[in-house]
């Protein structure tokens, strides 16, 4: 299977920050303000949504490691953007740098790596 993704592709989602992506919300935190484990998963979902139109059919990937940090806290009502970059491709193995904004500046950054299955070989492995 042969596979070419560009280097240095690049995603771009945004989020609004409301009740339901909240701390408070998440139950990591008593705080009404943008939830680390939010953060988390707006960044996966920029990396994987970035290159899933390479990929064949079937194929997918999946989160094998993402160290992340979340610098400044975001409150309901401001937007985050969030922006991804693919630094290198290993085998199956897909480096990401992502970073999170909101309108006041960067609020987290992360080091990302996605692994590239087969959908339903994946799930049923896990049967």
């Amino acid at each position: 299977m042969e596979i070419n993704i560009p280097q240095r592709q690049k995603g771009e989602k945004e989020v609004l920050v409301n009740e339901t992506n909240t701390a408070k919300a998440y139950g990591s935190g008593l705080i009404d303000v943008f939830a680390t484990p939010a953060m988390i998963a707006l960044m996966e979902n920029t990396a994987h949504s970035s290159i899933q139109d390479f990929l064949p059919q079937g194929i997918v990937t999946v989160g094998i490691e993402i160290n992340v940090k979340h610098i400044k806290a975001t409150p309901i009502g401001k937007t985050v953007k969030c922006y991804s970059s693919l630094e290198k491709v290993d085998g199956k193995r897909l480096y990401f740098t992502i970073e999170a904004f909101d309108q006041e500046g960067k609020i987290g950054e992360a080091n990302h790596i996605r692994y590239i299955v087969d959908a339903l070989k994946f799930v049923e492995k896990l049967k």
